[in-house]
């Protein structure tokens, strides 16, 4: 049977991009257009729907290294900042968004808050078969 591990990561999070997009619980906030990803970034998102790309990549890396919380995560999506003449730093991700996104998950009941967040059932079937369709 095939699953995450098996397909590559860009192809599996734009399929699930799509299925999330169709779900009522998944909604980018008001805010969503006007904030950065992280305090190492110049600008906003280009794309339009950069929500719930984020959204499939945490669903992502929740199934592979669950259980996790919203500071592991922050350091996942962190970058090193451009600070002009100085050397470059890492900085975390944005919390606000990551935390935003594992509770409309949490909603979507594809993620569980126990000792950090886990996958669910439903959400390693959401996977699972999204991985399935793209190895088929």
């Amino acid at each position: 049977m095939t699953t995450v591990y098996d397909v590559p990561a860009d192809k599996l999070i734009e399929k699930l991009k799509e299925k999330l997009k169709t779900m009522k619980e998944l909604t980018p906030p008001e805010w969503a257009k006007f904030v950065k990803t992280s305090s190492s970034r110049e600008r906003t998102p280009d794309q339009e729907d950069w929500w719930y790309i984020r959204a499939a990549s945490v669903l992502r890396k929740v199934y592979m290294r669950g259980p996790v919380g919203v500071s592991r995560l922050r350091r996942v999506y962190g970058s090193k900042k451009n600070r002009g003449y100085k050397p470059e730093k890492f900085r975390k991700a944005s919390g606000a968004v990551i935390r935003k996104i594992l509770q409309q998950l949490e909603g979507a009941q594809l993620v569980k808050n126990e000792i950090g967040r886990i996958i669910t059932p439903k959400g390693r079937s959401l996977l699972d078969k999204t991985s399935k369709e793209i190895e088929g």
